[in-house]
């Protein structure tokens, strides 16, 4: 079986709320407050967009663990590490691609954004996520990259 090319565009992620879901990539980590932690990234341009979103995740991952999870607002969390003080696990952005697929068919979506996970602050290598993604993700999934962003 031949996989579907993966389908990326340049420009801001937050230009693509509209009209379908973006996927913050995200971590494990829940303060003792039960806040999740949005440090870095689309992540924290999410918390500044939406207050309520470190109380939504921290519940939802006190609750139900480290997974993808709808989060109102038009969002869903795309784990890619375990805390904020880890590299992005590789296995851990498939599984989570896994899961985004898996909740896309179920709710219906055709449109899902996703940034290309562990590839901004997380340092990882696009080369080296692409092919985790790519037997994944169909024409529903956009791998968004920042202007300028390269492999």
């Amino acid at each position: 079986m031949e996989e579907a090319p993966v389908i990326e565009w340049e420009g801001e992620l937050w230009q693509l709320l509209d009209g379908g879901i973006v996927a913050i990539t995200t971590n494990g980590f829940v303060t003792p407050q039960g806040l999740a932690v949005l440090g870095r990234g689309c992540a924290r341009e999410a918390r500044e967009r939406f207050p309520d979103l470190p109380g939504i995740l921290g519940e939802l991952l006190s609750r139900r663990g480290n997974h993808v999870h709808y989060l109102g607002h038009g969002l869903v969390s795309f784990p890619v590490e375990e805390s904020p003080f880890e590299n992005p696990d590789l296995r851990l952005i498939r599984r989570s691609a896994a899961e985004l697929v898996a909740l896309a068919d179920h709710h219906g979506w055709t449109r899902v954004a996703v940034p290309r996970p562990g590839c901004g602050g997380g340092g990882l290598s696009w080369r080296d996520v692409r092919p985790l993604l790519a037997p994944l993700f169909n024409d529903r999934f956009l791998i968004v990259a920042k202007p300028g962003e390269r492999g």
